[in-house]
C-alpha cells in the first residue's frame, strides 16, 4: 500500500508540474501572439487614433479589458493627457471634467512611482483615504496600471479595469501588460513618424499641384498672348488687301467673332463737318434700319465724344438716361433694347473717324472686362485699315469720275495721287519722330519721364498678377553737379550728362529700362529680379563709375552719385507712390554723405518735410542711444563655444533700431566716430567682464587703422589689458580697398599678440588673396554667401577654396544665416562646423567721456 501511495504521489507531483509547464507554455505563446499583433499593427496603421483601439482589441483575447485607456506625458505642458480611453461606465467627459485630474488621481500615483499597481475591491479607496491620490469616475473593482517606458524615462501609464468582481487580472495577465508597455512606446514612436513621412508627402503633392496650377496659367496666357497675335496678322492682311470696303466690313466682322460674341455687329462712321453718323455695316437680329442720322444722345454718340471704349448693361443704360447723358427713343419694344452693348472708337492719326458696336438682347450673352480689352485693343488696327481703305476707296471713284470727265487730265491725276503717296509717308515719317521725340530726352537720347512712368506702370499691373516676379526702381542724382556747370560752363555739363547716359547704359542689363527725369537726375527700373542683392549690386557698380573724376579743358570735377532704392512691395497700388519712395530714400542717401545707396524705409516718409531742415542736429551719431546684441558661437548640435559675437546697435530716430557699421556714417568728422568707438570698445570689455565671457569677436571699422586713430586703438587696448580675450573684426570690403598704412598697422595688431579677424567676407565678391597676405585668426562668412553656397555650385567651389586655405593658415571659420537647424544642416553638408547663435539684446548704454579706473580693466 505504501508503494502505490509513493507512486501516486509521485504522479500527481509530475501531473502538477506538466501542468505548470503547460500554463507557462501558453502564457509565452500569448505573450509573443501578442507581441506580434502589435508589431504588426505599428507597421501598418496609419495613424495614433487607429493604433490604440488595435492594441485594445489585442488585450482583450488576453486580459479582461473592455475598459481600458491610455494617458501620455505632453512634453511641451509636462502634464498627463489622455490619448485613449475606452470604458463599460464612464464617457470620455469623466476623466476631463477638471484641469489635470490624471496628475492628482491614481493614475498620477503610477506615473510617479514608476511601477505596476494593482487595487481589488475596496484597496483603491483604502489607499486614497490615505491621502495618495484622489479617486476619480466610478470605482473598479479590479484597477491594473502600467508604467510606459521610453529608454530609461517614463512617458505614460497603460490602465485596464474591470467592474466584474469575479473578473480579476492574474499574474500572468499583468506581466502580459507589463510587457506590452515596454513595446508600446516603440509602436508609438513608428506609428508618429509614419504620420510625419504621410504629412510631408502630401505637402510635397500640395507644392507640386500648385507649381503644375502655375505653369498652367502661364500656358493660358501664353495662349491669350499668340491668339491676340494672330488677330493682328489677320487685321495686318486686311490693310495689304485690295478688296471692296463691304468684303473689308465683312472680314472685320468674322475676326471679332473669333475672340467675342457678335451675332449682332454695326460699324458707324462720323462725319465731322456735317455731324451726321452713318451705318455703312450692320448685321442686327431686330434693327435693320441703316439710314444715316444726326448726331444725338445715343450710345454710339457716347463713344465717339469720350474717345473712349464703352461697356453698358441695364444697371448702367438707367444711370446714364436719369443722369440725361442718354436720350432712348421711346417706341423701341424692351424685348428689341440691347441688354449688353459693347462700342469702341475707330482712332486714327486724325482722331476719332467711327465706332465699333456688338450688343446683345435678352440676356443672352454679357459682355466682361476681358472683352472690353480685346475690342479696344483690336479697334485701334481696324480703325487703321478702315481708314486706308476708305481713303483708297474715295481716290478710285475720284479716278473714275475723273476719267470720264476729264479724260485729258489722267497724267496729271497719276502725278497728283504719286505725291499724295509721298506726303503720306512723309506724315508717317514725321509722326514716328514726333512719337520719338515726346518720349525721349532730347539732351541723353535716353527715355524720358513718359515713357518711363508707362512702362512702370506696365511693370506694376504685371507684378501684381505676379507677385513672385519682382522688380526695383533706382532714382539717382548727380553729386556736385552744379560745381561742374559753374567751373566748366553748361556746355560741359551738357556733355557730362550725356557721358552718364552712356555709363549707366553699361551697367544695366538689355531689359533694364534707364530713363532721365530731367537736370542731374536719372531713374532705372530693374526687372526679373529673385533678390534685393541684384539692385544693391547694379548701385553698387552705378557709384563705382561716378568715382572717375570728369575732366574737359584741363580742369577736373570729382562727382558722384546718391541713389535711392525701393523694392516691389505687394501694397503699391500707383506708381507715383514708387517714385515718391525712391526719392525719399535717394535723399536720405545724400544727406547722409552722398556717394552712396539706401533702401526705402517706411520710417522716412514720416516728418519727410521736417526732417530735411533737423537732419543734420538730430541724427549724430554722439546724439544716438547705444546698445549691444550678443550672439553665441554654436556648433550644428548647438553646443556653446567659448567664442562671442558682441555687436553694437543705436536707436536711429529716422531708421529705428540700426548696426553701428551703419551709423558710423552719420558721424559729424573722424574725431567724432573714433570717440564713440573706442567707448563703444570699452563698454564691450566691461560686458565681457560682467558676463565673464572668454573671448567677444568686437567689430570695429576701417578707421581705427589709420595713422592717427590706431595710436589712439593702442592706447586704449593696453589700458584695457584684454589681448587673450578679445579679437577685433575689421569688414572685409574695408580692407580690401585699404591703404598701405592701414594694413601695415593691422599686421602690428597681429604681431603685438592680438586676435584680428575679417568679418562678412564674401558679401559680393571672394577675395582669396586676402587670406593668403595677412594673418587672421577669424572669418566671419556673410549671410549672403552662406545663402549662395547653397543655390550656386560656382560658390560652393568658392567655399572649398577658402575651406582649405584657413586650414592651412588654422583660421576658425564662422557662418552667419538665419538660425534654423536646416540652414546649419545643409552647410554643415559643405564643410562648415561653427554658426553664429541667436542674437540676444543687452542694455548696456554708451556712457561718454568716461575713463576706465583701474577696477574696470579686463583681467
Amino acid at each position: 500500500m505504501e508503494d502505490k501511495a509513493a507512486l501516486l504521489q509521485k504522479l500527481e507531483h509530475k501531473n502538477a508540474r506538466l501542468n505548470a509547464l503547460v500554463q507557462k507554455y501558453k502564457q509565452s505563446h500569448h505573450l509573443q501572439n501578442a507581441l506580434i499583433q502589435l508589431s504588426e499593427q505599428a507597421s501598418t496603421v496609419a495613424e495614433l487614433s487607429l493604433l490604440y483601439p488595435a492594441i485594445h482589441n489585442i488585450l482583450q483575447d488576453y486580459v479582461p479589458s473592455k475598459s481600458f485607456y491610455v494617458v501620455l506625458l505632453n512634453q511641451f505642458t509636462n502634464t498627463l493627457e489622455l490619448s485613449y480611453f475606452a470604458d463599460e461606465k464612464d464617457g470620455i467627459s469623466v476623466p476631463l471634467h477638471q484641469d489635470h485630474n490624471f496628475s492628482y488621481g491614481v493614475t498620477g500615483y503610477v506615473f510617479k512611482c514608476g511601477k505596476t499597481i494593482y487595487y481589488q475591491g475596496d484597496e483603491m479607496q483604502v489607499a486614497a483615504d490615505k491621502g495618495l491620490f484622489r479617486v476619480l469616475g466610478t470605482p473598479a473593482e479590479h484597477w491594473v496600471g502600467v508604467p510606459v517606458y521610453r529608454e530609461q524615462s517614463i512617458i505614460g501609464v497603460l490602465v485596464a479595469q474591470s467592474y466584474d468582481k469575479q473578473q480579476s487580472y492574474s499574474e500572468q495577465q499583468i506581466e502580459l501588460l507589463e510587457v506590452m508597455s515596454l513595446y508600446l512606446s516603440t509602436a508609438i514612436e513608428r506609428v508618429k513618424k509614419r504620420e510625419l513621412l504621410e504629412s510631408e508627402v502630401k505637402i510635397r503633392t500640395r507644392a507640386l499641384t500648385q507649381s503644375n496650377e502655375a505653369l498652367n496659367l502661364e500656358v493660358e496666357q501664353h495662349k491669350k498672348t499668340l491668339e491676340r497675335q494672330h488677330i493682328l496678322f489677320k487685321i495686318s492682311e486686311l490693310a495689304t488687301q485690295s478688296k471692296h470696303i463691304e468684303e473689308v466690313y465683312q472680314q472685320v466682322h468674322e475676326i471679332i467673332k473669333s475672340i467675342t460674341y457678335a451675332d449682332n455687329l454695326y460699324i458707324a462712321l462720323h462725319d465731322r463737318e456735317s455731324g451726321w453718323l452713318s451705318f455703312p455695316y450692320c448685321i442686327d437680329e431686330f434693327n435693320h434700319n441703316t439710314q444715316p442720322r444726326p448726331f444725338a444722345k445715343g450710345y454710339s454718340e457716347l463713344v465717339i465724344s469720350t474717345e473712349q471704349t464703352q461697356l453698358i448693361d441695364d444697371k448702367r443704360a438707367n444711370i446714364l438716361i436719369d443722369s440725361g447723358i442718354i436720350e432712348r427713343p421711346t417706341q423701341v419694344p424692351e424685348s428689341q433694347t440691347a441688354t449688353s452693348w459693347l462700342g469702341a472708337p475707330l482712332k486714327t492719326a486724325q482722331g476719332v473717324i467711327g465706332l465699333i458696336v456688338c450688343q446683345a438682347y435678352s440676356n443672352k450673352h454679357n459682355f466682361s472686362q476681358d472683352d472690353f480689352e480685346l475690342i479696344t485693343f483690336v479697334s485701334h488696327q481696324i480703325a487703321t485699315v478702315l481708314q486706308a481703305h476708305l481713303a483708297n476707296q474715295a481716290l478710285k471713284e475720284s479716278h473714275q469720275d475723273l476719267e470720264l470727265r476729264v479724260a485729258k487730265k489722267t497724267k496729271e491725276i497719276s502725278q497728283t495721287n504719286m505725291h499724295l503717296h509721298m506726303q503720306i509717308e512723309e506724315r508717317k515719317k514725321i509722326e514716328q519722330q514726333l512719337y520719338h521725340d515726346a518720349h525721349h530726352d532730347p539732351l541723353t537720347g535716353l527715355p524720358n519721364r513718359s515713357l518711363f512712368l508707362t512702362q512702370l506702370e506696365k511693370t506694376l499691373q504685371h507684378y501684381q498678377r505676379y507677385p513672385e516676379q519682382e522688380f526695383a526702381v533706382l532714382f539717382i542724382d548727380l553729386d556736385k553737379f552744379k560745381d561742374i556747370n559753374d567751373q566748366l560752363g553748361h556746355q560741359a555739363g551738357d556733355q557730362f550728362l550725356i557721358g552718364v547716359g552712356e555709363s549707366f547704359s553699361q551697367c544695366i542689363r538689355e531689359h533694364d529700362l534707364l530713363a532721365r527725369l530731367g537736370g542731374d537726375e536719372f531713374v532705372i527700373l530693374l526687372t526679373h529680379l529673385t533678390c534685393r542683392q541684384q539692385a544693391e549690386d547694379i548701385a553698387k557698380r552705378l557709384i563705382k563709375i561716378m568715382k572717375k573724376p570728369f575732366c574737359m579743358k584741363g580742369i577736373c570735377v570729382q562727382s558722384g552719385a546718391s541713389i535711392g532704392i525701393t523694392y516691389s512691395k505687394k501694397n503699391y497700388k500707383h506708381t507715383d507712390e514708387i517714385i515718391r519712395d525712391a526719392d525719399a530714400a535717394m535723399y536720405y542717401a545724400k544727406n547722409a554723405g552722398r556717394s552712396r545707396f539706401e533702401f526705402y524705409h517706411p520710417l522716412l516718409s514720416v516728418n519727410a518735410a521736417s526732417s530735411r531742415h533737423v537732419f543734420e542736429s538730430s541724427h549724430h551719431l554722439d546724439s544716438l542711444p547705444m546698445n549691444f546684441r550678443s550672439s553665441e558661437i554654436v556648433t550644428l548640435s548647438e553646443q556653446y563655444q567659448s567664442e562671442t559675437l558682441l555687436e553694437a546697435f543705436g536707436e536711429h530716430p529716422v531708421l529705428g533700431s540700426t548696426s553701428f557699421d551703419i551709423l558710423k556714417k552719420f558721424a559729424a568728422d573722424k574725431a567724432q566716430q573714433l570717440e564713440v568707438e573706442l567707448q563703444l570698445l570699452r563698454n564691450a570689455c566691461e560686458q565681457a567682464k560682467s558676463a565673464q565671457l572668454a573671448m567677444i569677436l568686437f567689430p570695429c571699422s576701417g578707421l581705427l587703422l589709420e595713422k592717427t586713430e590706431f595710436r589712439a586703438l593702442c592706447q586704449s587696448l593696453k589700458n584695457l589689458n584684454i589681448k587673450n580675450h578679445i579679437c577685433l573684426l575689421f569688414n572685409e570690403q574695408e580692407i580690401r580697398y585699404a591703404s598701405a598704412v592701414q594694413v601695415s598697422n593691422l599686421k602690428t595688431l597681429s604681431e603685438q599678440g592680438y586676435s584680428i579677424g575679417l568679418n562678412d567676407f564674401a558679401k559680393d565678391r571672394c577675395e582669396l588673396n586676402l587670406l593668403t597676405e595677412l594673418q587672421f585668426d577669424y572669418l566671419l562668412l556673410s549671410s549672403t554667401f552662406s545663402k549662395r553656397v547653397l543655390q550656386q555650385e560656382s560658390y560652393d567651389l568658392q567655399l572649398q577654396g577658402v575651406l582649405a586655405i584657413t586650414k592651412i593658415k588654422q583660421i576658425k571659420v564662422i557662418a552667419k544665416g538665419p538660425s534654423i537647424l536646416n540652414f546649419r544642416a545643409l552647410l554643415d553638408t559643405h564643410g562648415l562646423s561653427l554658426f553664429v547663435g541667436k542674437q540676444h539684446a543687452i542694455n548696456i548704454p554708451l556712457i561718454k567721456n568716461a575713463p576706465l579706473n583701474n577696477e574696470q580693466i579686463l583681467n
